[in-house]
């Protein structure tokens, strides 16, 4: 693998080089009118479409607001089962509220998303994106989302640091360029325990005659989920927007974001308990709250030869968690208050060049980052289940510690334009140094890092609507705080390797999709050991591991056929993974909490003002087979006596809606009903944390949308 890496910043290089030919830009022939077409793109995470899917030199999604409402999703998790070679693990464990969110891409652990980096408008969602990147607090809401991006290959040098698992983009509802307001709900009915959780929404916006917009953004969920008790929700999204056009080519815009939210932790079951009841919770106190204020504020200048862009944002974060940890028979309830700060500043600058038959867009950014965390534990005595009321018994302090990271990262990549061809090799480079001080021992431990992570992509123009692409790059994932601090025996960063090779193809003959095979190899990857009978989890260096597969999705249009036919369209998915250990007693075996298939397939019908959905859901069978640097390793397939660990069956569910548009006349009502999980199929996952146990899935949901447009 070193030679063909060598070779990439040796093209990085190369291309560098080219810079100086290329400013001494000429005025091209008349007849070059397809390079004189050609336009800076700078930032290609904003405005996401599929035309820019279809330019991009590896494998990326696209879901927009249409398909979002029409799935159903009452989260953004539902949303994401449909692209290719994301997986979604049902909150569980200590992740296991509403408020969490469990991602995992290509094989990659899916326990709080800790291996993608996951943006609001380019904005990290993290508390901490360096220190802290585990989305325990997922501060975001369905409801004011236009689109999800999901960039899953050739992003590792323009966003970072955790990217092995590709970019993940949750896209806010635009300021419009006329007035616009609308409003809606949606409420989840669950057909055990007879419990309900609302969402509602509500958008205003618009631009005056003096280029000065604005917008406000509201996104909730209230109610009670499919387990008993101990579920109840409260969060509210709130965000307001500003925009003033400048000039023809500038713009300075701002957005202010409050989010606030509260959920239980049903917790997980034994075996035993599952049997009785799988909806039943044995967790009254456990808990999940947070808070987070974010500001951001950007300038862009954009004309056709260059684009230049400074975005800075700063996040306040809190977040706090409830927990009954068992110690033996007994049990001790424990709080963990959280506080985050973080700041930062990122320019970015493109410039276009046209030399004869050739062009170069040269891309360079530079991100500083401070972030601080302050995190706190308290727990209380010992006590036998159902003695006390633990909540009011006394509690002492007995973690403490801050932390801090600053950061610097540069990038730099450059986007050659020949023919048919595009290649562009890029380098980026971070510059990481972290510390963390244990208030309980006063131990300071400092960490640091500087990563060079090279790339390269290849692209060709087959026709005007199919490319083909290849990539390979290099991804990193610095070390943690609390890696730093709770460790087995030292740590040192996560490095990947990534190779693609793919084609995206959009309205050939009615067809459209994708096909990605992809490789990714860890030097050594980082993985949590859970502790046992109250002992603190704990996180080692795992060693080599190997995610290698292929995605794939395909949608169509049947009105490409016969105008009787228009309003039908169709897609698919399917992903297989093939995810296992390199070194160690597991030696490989497959990774745990990961499907090696996953597939969608779903039809659409819409005709005059009404519209069908039936979309289906499958991923095979996960496993959970225990700790390769436990004292005894033994790759566990039978169910523990805790139901932590065991092979996990796969499963199927179908889901199907009917809406209607009332139209202008009706002030744009429009009015929905469907069902979720229509065979009410029985399906579970597993945790291994401190929460450990089986928890069931959503059973048979009923569901209302309507919505009011102005």
């Amino acid at each position: 693998m070193l030679p063909a890496f060598r070779l990439t910043v040796c093209a990085t290089g190369v291309a560098l080089l080219t810079l100086p030919l290329a400013s001494r830009s000429q005025t091209p022939p008349a007849n070059e009118t397809t390079l004189n077409a050609v336009t800076v793109v700078g930032n290609w995470l904003e405005a996401p479409n599929e035309e820019k899917v279809l330019e991009h030199p590896g494998a990326r999604t696209i879901v927009d607001r249409e398909a979002i409402v029409e799935t159903g999703a009452n989260n953004v998790r539902d949303v994401l089962r449909r692209v290719p070679g994301v997986q979604v693990q049902d909150n569980n464990g200590t992740g296991g509220s509403d408020i969490s969110l469990n991602v995992g891409v290509r094989g990659l652990t899916s326990r709080l998303s800790p291996r993608s980096t996951i943006l609001m408008d380019g904005v990290p969602l993290a508390v901490a994106p360096y220190g802290q990147p585990q989305l325990s607090m997922a501060p975001t809401s369905l409801g004011n989302l236009s689109a999800v991006d999901v960039v899953r290959g050739a992003g590792s040098v323009r966003y970072g640091p955790q990217n092995v698992g590709g970019i993940i983009n949750f896209v806010t509802r635009p300021i419009p360029q006329t007035f616009a307001a609308d409003a809606s709900i949606s409420t989840d009915i669950y057909s055990h325990g007879g419990n309900a959780k609302a969402n509602p929404t509500a958008f205003i916006g618009g631009t005056n005659d003096n280029g000065l917009g604005g917008a406000l953004l509201y996104s909730g969920v209230h109610g009670n989920g499919y387990r008993e008790s101990n579920d109840n929700v409260d969060i509210d999204d709130l965000m307001l927007k500003g925009a003033y056009r400048i000039s023809r080519t500038d713009e300075l815009s701002a957005a202010f974001h409050y989010y606030e939210a509260h959920a239980g932790m049903p917790g997980g079951l034994t075996p035993q308990q599952y049997a009785a009841d799988p909806f039943q919770s044995t967790r009254p106190f456990d808990d999940f709250s947070g808070r987070r204020s974010d500001f951001s504020l950007k300038y862009a200048h954009n004309d056709n030869n260059r684009k230049f862009e400074v975005l800075t944002y700063y996040t306040d974060s809190f977040r706090g968690s409830t927990l009954e940890q068992p110690n033996g028979s007994q049990l001790r309830l424990t709080k963990s208050p959280r506080n985050y700060h973080v700041f930062a500043i990122e320019p970015r600058y493109s410039q276009l060049f046209r030399t004869g038959s050739v062009s170069n867009e040269i891309s360079v950014g530079y991100r500083y980052l401070r972030e601080a965390s302050s995190e706190r534990a308290t727990r209380t005595a010992l006590y036998t289940p159902g003695s006390v009321y633990a909540p009011d018994l006394p509690a002492s302090l007995y973690q403490s510690s801050d932390g801090g990271t600053t950061a610097n990262a540069v990038y730099i990549d450059d986007t050659i334009n020949w023919g048919k061809w595009t290649i562009t090799p890029g380098l980026r480079y971070e510059f990481i140094r972290s510390n963390i001080t244990d208030n309980v021992t006063g131990k300071r431990t400092d960490n640091s890092a500087d990563e060079p992570l090279p790339s390269i992509s290849v692209m060709y123009h087959i026709t005007d609507n199919w490319t083909a692409f290849a990539n390979a790059g290099v991804s990193f994932g610095p070390v943690q705080y609390f890696q730093i601090n709770r460790t087995t025996n030292g740590l040192t960063p996560e490095q990947a390797k990534t190779y693609e090779i793919g084609t995206h193809f959009n309205d050939v003959n009615g067809w459209g999709g994708e096909l990605t095979l992809f490789n990714i190899n860890f030097d050594d990857e980082l993985q949590l050991r859970a502790g046992r009978n109250g002992s603190q989890d704990a996180w080692t260096n795992l060693g080599a591991t190997t995610h290698r597969g292929i995605e794939s999705g395909l949608r169509f249009d049947f009105g490409s056929l016969s105008k009787t036919l228009a309003g039908l369209t169709a897609y698919a998915t399917y992903t297989f993974t093939d995810a296992t250990y390199q070194q160690g007693a597991f030696a490989g075996r497959d990774l745990p909490f990961y499907s090696r298939h996953v597939a969608t397939l779903g039809m659409r019908y819409a005709r005059d003002r009404w519209s069908v959905n039936v979309d289906g859901f499958a991923q095979s069978k996960q496993h959970s087979p225990g700790d390769p640097a436990g004292d005894n390793p033994v790759y566990q397939t039978q169910q523990s006596a805790d139901g932590s660990l065991g092979d996990i069956p796969g499963y199927a569910l179908l889901n199907m809606r009917m809406g209607y548009d009332f139209g202008k006349a009706a002030q744009n009502l429009k009015l929905a009903v469907g069902i979720k999980n229509v065979f009410d199929r029985r399906y579970f996952t597993r945790s291994t944390d401190n929460n450990r146990g089986m928890y069931v899935g959503m059973p048979r949901t009923f569901y209302i949308q309507a919505s009011l447009a102005y």
